[in-house]
């Protein structure tokens, strides 16, 4: 064997080799232990990858440990975090509001008022008015998407936010 094989696991015949060797019996290994709740089959992918990001640093002879552990790793992070999942799934979750049913109603009409108003907006003017003020984009990418100038952009846009305030001070 060289020199390069003996330093580290690198070569990719070598790592193949590795693959076909242990990925069976780390995955039965996480299988049995764990359960296949966890996804033993992407822990033994995870640890593989990693095992490849290192493999500078991991000699062959250190290859097999550091890949067991490694994966029990994950595996032990996957508990943990569903214990952390569970936990939050039974802290009773605050469903109380400080407003009042008026409120609420009040709330219900201006949205649906505001849904009306929207829908009497000519198409160009829905389509940049909802692209600046729902997806937040600016004037000029508007127009670069749409294909038009700023100014029509704008022009939309204000004559847009105008009708708004009319039909939504009628209603």
């Amino acid at each position: 064997m060289n020199k390069s094989l003996q330093d580290n696991i690198c070569q990719q015949t070598l790592f193949e080799r590795f693959y076909k060797k242990h990925s069976k019996n780390l995955h039965d290994f996480l299988y049995y232990k764990y359960g296949s709740e966890l996804n033993p089959e992407d822990k033994v992918q995870e640890a593989f990858i990693k095992l490849w990001q290192n493999c500078k640093k991991v000699t062959p002879n250190k290859a097999k440990s550091f890949l067991f552990t490694t994966a029990n790793n994950l595996m032990l992070n996957a508990v943990a975090h569903r214990k952390v999942v569970l936990k939050y799934e039974k802290t009773p979750q605050q469903s109380v509001t400080t407003e009042t049913p008026e409120f609420v109603i009040e709330e219900k009409e201006y949205h649906q008022k505001l849904q009306n108003a929207l829908a009497n907006l000519t198409e160009a003017q829905r389509v940049a008015f909802l692209m600046n003020r729902v997806e937040g984009k600016r004037f000029k990418e508007i127009a670069e998407l749409l294909d038009i100038s700023v100014k029509a952009v704008e022009k939309r846009i204000y004559g847009a936010l105008k009708k708004l305030r009319k039909d939504i001070k009628e209603l």
